[in-house]
C-alpha cells in the first residue's frame, strides 16, 4: 500500500525497462514505509531481470528523494506474475467458425475501451493463427526473466501477448498438438505480467476445441462475446458457441454481427452483401443483447493491413464499447 500520494506519483512516473509501464501500473509495489528520513520501498520482482532490478532500484531512489528529500532503500521480494496481476474484468471473444471477424471485433473493442481511458490488455489465444500483432503493428519481442514474461505494448500503451511475438518469423507455422497448446495458453495467464488492468480481452481461436476449452477453464472469464456474419448457417454456428459457453457456465455478454452491410454514401443506402442481417434474431437466440452490427468498411481493412487498427473510430465502434460496458454493468466513461 502507498499512503503518501507524493511518493505514489513519483513511483508512477518511473518506466520499468522492457515493460514501459510504471511499477504502480504493473502492481509491483508491495509496500512503502517512511521512518526517520528513510523511505523503504518493497517491490515484487515478477518477470524482472537482474539488470532491470538494478536500473529500477536507482530510478526509485532518485524519484523518491526528489519529492521527499529523504533517502530511499529498495527491496525486492520474489513473486510470480499470477500473484501480482490485478484484472477487474476478463472478456473472451469467440465464434463457432473461422473467418467471421472475431479478431477484428477484439481489436476494435480494445481500442475503444482504451480511448475511454481504461487499462486494457490483449491476449491472442489463437496460437496457430495469431493476427493481433499484425493488426496493431506490434513487432517487438517480449522480454522477461525466469519468473515471468513482460508483454509488448501497442502504440496506445496496451500490453499484448501473442504466439507470433515469440516465434522467429510471423510466417512460421505452429505445429503443436493439444497438450502443448494447452500449456502455452495457461502460461499466458500465469506467467505474463499484466499488472493492473480494467479489462483483459482474449481473442479465442475459432470453434469449440482444445484451446477454447483451456481458456474457459484456466481464466476467470466474466463473459463471452459471440461474433457471427449474416449467412444461412449462422444460427447453427452461433448455437454451437452459445452451447459451449453454457456448458462452461460462462455468461454471454452479447452478440456482434460482422460484415452486416455495406454503406454507400452516394446513395445513402445500406447494401446487404451477404444476405439480410440477422442481428436481432441471433440476439434472441442468445438471450443476450446485440452489441453491434459492423459494416463492411474498406477503411478497416486498410488500417488492419497497416497495423493501425487503433486509429479506426466510428459511431458503430463507440456503440460497441458502450454496449459491452452496459452488459458488464459498468457505467460508461
Amino acid at each position: 500500500m502507498i499512503d503518501d500520494k507524493k511518493i505514489e506519483r513519483a513511483l508512477d512516473s518511473i518506466l520499468v525497462p522492457g515493460a514501459n509501464r510504471s511499477p504502480v501500473q504493473l502492481n509491483l509495489v508491495k509496500s512503502v514505509e517512511r521512518n526517520d528520513r528513510l523511505v523503504r520501498v518493497v517491490l515484487a520482482d515478477a518477470a524482472l531481470t537482474g539488470e532491470v532490478k538494478q536500473s529500477l532500484d536507482e530510478s526509485v531512489r532518485v524519484a523518491v528523494a526528489a519529492v521527499t528529500g529523504d533517502d530511499a532503500r529498495v527491496e525486492f521480494v520474489a513473486a510470480k506474475p499470477e500473484e501480482v496481476n490485478e484484472i477487474r474484468h476478463t472478456v473472451a471473444v469467440m465464434s463457432g467458425k473461422g473467418g467471421v471477424g472475431k479478431s477484428l471485433v477484439t481489436g476494435l473493442l480494445a481500442a475503444e475501451l482504451r480511448r475511454r481511458g481504461y487499462g486494457v490488455g490483449i491476449l491472442d489465444a489463437d496460437l496457430t493463427g495469431s493476427s493481433m500483432p499484425k493488426m496493431f503493428g506490434v513487432e517487438d519481442r517480449p522480454l522477461g526473466s525466469e519468473s515471468g514474461i513482460l508483454p509488448v505494448l501497442t502504440r496506445s500503451g496496451m500490453p499484448m501477448i501473442a504466439m507470433n511475438l515469440l516465434i522467429e518469423r510471423d510466417d512460421q507455422p505452429v505445429i503443436w498438438r493439444g497438450p502443448l497448446i494447452d500449456k502455452a495458453i495457461r502460461q499466458f495467464g500465469q506467467e505474463v505480467l499484466w499488472g493492473k488492468l480494467d479489462y483483459l480481452l482474449i481473442d479465442l481461436p475459432p470453434g469449440t476445441a482444445d484451446a477454447v476449452l483451456t481458456v474457459m477453464q484456466a481464466f476467470p472469464i466474466d463473459g463471452v462475446v459471440v461474433v457471427f456474419t449474416p449467412q444461412d448457417l449462422v444460427e447453427m454456428i452461433v448455437r454451437k458457441a452459445l452451447n459451449m459457453a453454457e456448458m462452461m457456465q460462462k455468461r454471454v455478454l452479447g452478440v456482434v454481427e460482422n460484415m452486416s452491410y455495406l454503406y454507400v454514401p452516394e446513395l445513402d443506402k445500406k447494401l446487404e452483401l451477404f444476405g439480410p442481417g440477422r442481428g436481432e434474431e441471433m440476439a434472441k437466440v442468445a438471450n443476450a443483447p446485440l452489441l453491434a452490427q459492423i459494416p463492411v468498411d474498406p477503411t478497416i481493412a486498410k488500417l488492419c493491413d497497416a497495423g493501425d487498427i487503433e486509429s479506426y473510430d466510428s459511431h458503430v465502434v463507440t456503440d460497441l464499447g458502450e454496449n459491452l460496458l452496459s452488459a458488464l454493468g459498468v457505467s460508461a466513461r
